[in-house]
């Protein structure tokens, strides 16, 4: 099942570093309940956000979060990427507990390093013990770089390199130069993006002794996924199939070049369907039901069964679990063994059933109730994402809505909106368009001439209006992050909203 060298991975940990882990400050007892205090000042007073709390114990213990996950038995699944992080995360975390493990992640898409030791501040006890065997990390591109240098994950899940938040990351090179240093760091299992050209590309700094695992799409799939290099062809094909249409016999389409990928994927999804999918899983074709919203996730349902599949393979050694239970070091060992086993016992027909189980994460394809409508939130990011969210829920027959603002967490170059094509809601207009950027996303429509009934800039009065509109009609929301909780603050005023721990 597992090549020997990540055995090497787990227990080769050099004496240097179980020191500088060991490390304490005089007062690190008092860590966990200082950060407890401050998390719960910030969540009465509604100020700070999320991360504040780990803002501050990065302050006063900044080797609270190497020395707190160093502990866990099974390490660290870091996943990361341009899209699709923190449904994926849920998705690994959610099968890992089915499964038999017990988990910790960063549930919430704070998905700085501060972010997730604000997490950990909720879990861990007053003595700052975690009681998990694995921890399952959402990281940013950019503050990824800066945890794997605190923490070297066992496990690293890389997703996609696409355009997004310019301003940040400069242009997709860039990120991808980012992600390596994670691939290099890594101590036991890489998985890869196979149809991504700077995701794969990685593989070559992958450190030897650490293993490379891939996941990716059946050669019928591959046009409705493209890669960022292929979104301008695609587009360029559409344009001329329109212009076609038009009566413009010259216009031509650029033509496929592509050379298919060779490597052969441990997970490949194969067919999709309406909430369900089909994967060829090392050469065993299965299906399994989908409680997740959208055609993309389902691409990053084969990301998680790829790596929830690669730790299984660790476990299935039975010399890494007895390594686990000594870097462990605590009394109850038998527990985490018990658990171990039953996990790594778990058959395909067990990850297709934890799999196909898991729900959406917050306002990426969550569904609220609003007085008998469906109101759907879909986080939207980038051209690719956007994209894939309105191939994935059609307009026909729903209310439409667009909530575009441009704080940090959203990227302030709102450019990438000119590369989305908006050409599929002409028929059905969109019903209202808000935001701090109302005015620009209203432009881009008005340039793929589609119709836009409504444009306010008040973002909390546009949503309620929108949402208590034509009651019984299924309304889309499109909105980008902090557009996205904005919305979902809205709506708590008038509807059950689920409290994602975000702060306000």
């Amino acid at each position: 099942m597992m090549a020997g060298n990540n055995q090497a991975g787990l227990s080769n940990e050099s004496s240097t570093e179980e020191q500088r882990v060991a490390k304490r400050p005089w007062h690190a007892f008092a860590t966990p309940l200082i950060g407890k205090a401050v998390r719960t000042a910030a969540r009465i007073t509604k100020h700070g956000g999320s991360a504040f709390p780990g803002k501050i114990v990065e302050q006063i213990d900044p080797n609270f979060l190497r020395r707190t996950l160093h502990k866990l038995p099974l390490g660290v699944v870091l996943v990361s990427g341009t899209n699709g992080k923190t449904t994926t995360t849920r998705m690994v975390a959610s099968m890992l507990e089915a499964l038999g493990l017990k988990v910790f992640t960063n549930p919430t898409g704070s998905n700085f390093t501060r972010g997730v030791v604000s997490s950990l501040l909720t879990e861990v006890n007053a003595a700052g013990a975690l009681d998990a065997d694995i921890a399952v990390l959402e990281l940013d591109e950019a503050y990824a770089v800066h945890f794997v240098k605190q923490v070297k994950p066992h496990y690293a899940l890389l997703l996609n390199v696409m355009r997004d938040q310019l301003d940040r990351f400069g242009e997709i090179d860039n990120t991808a130069k980012l992600l390596s240093h994670v691939a290099e760091t890594t101590t036991g299992t890489v998985v890869l993006n196979r149809e991504d050209p700077r995701i794969a590309a990685l593989a070559e700094v992958v450190p030897e002794g650490t293993q490379t695992r891939w996941f990716g799409l059946s050669a019928e799939l591959k046009p409705f996924f493209p890669s960022d290099d292929e979104m301008a062809t695609t587009i360029q094909r559409q344009a001329a199939a329109d212009d076609r249409a038009a009566g413009d016999t010259t216009a031509t389409a650029p033509s496929d070049e592509t050379v298919t990928d060779q490597i052969p994927a441990d997970v490949t999804l194969e067919r999709v369907g309406d909430h369900r999918a089909t994967f060829n899983v090392e050469g065993t074709e299965i299906s399994t039901d989908v409680k997740l919203e959208g055609v993309y996730n389902l691409y990053n349902a084969a990301a998680a069964l790829a790596i929830v599949r690669a730790i299984q393979a660790d476990l299935n050694d039975a010399a890494n679990v007895r390594v686990a239970t000594r870097v462990l070091r605590r009394k109850a060992i038998s527990p985490f063994i018990n658990r171990a086993r039953a996990f790594a016992n778990a058959s395909l027909a067990d990850q297709m059933v934890a799999l196909g189980n898991v729900t959406p994460a917050f306002g990426r394809g969550e569904s609220i109730d609003v007085n008998g409508s469906r109101v759907e939130l879909l986080l939207v990011k980038n051209p690719m994402g956007f994209r894939l969210s309105l191939a994935s829920f059609p307009p026909e027959n729903c209310d439409t809505m667009i909530c575009i603002n441009d704080e940090y967490a959203d990227g302030r170059d709102m450019s990438w909106l000119w590369d989305v094509d908006f050409t599929s809601l002409r028929g059905t207009e969109v019903a209202a368009v808000s935001g701090v950027r109302a005015w620009d996303m209203a432009l881009r429509l008005a340039y793929d001439q589609v119709p836009t009934r409504h444009i306010d800039t008040d973002l909390e009065k546009t949503v309620i209006d929108f949402a208590q509109s034509n009651p019984g009609t299924t309304k889309h929301i499109y909105c980008t992050y902090t557009a996205m909780l904005q919305v979902r603050a809205a709506l708590a005023t008038i509807a059950n909203v689920s409290d994602a721990g975000v702060g306000k």
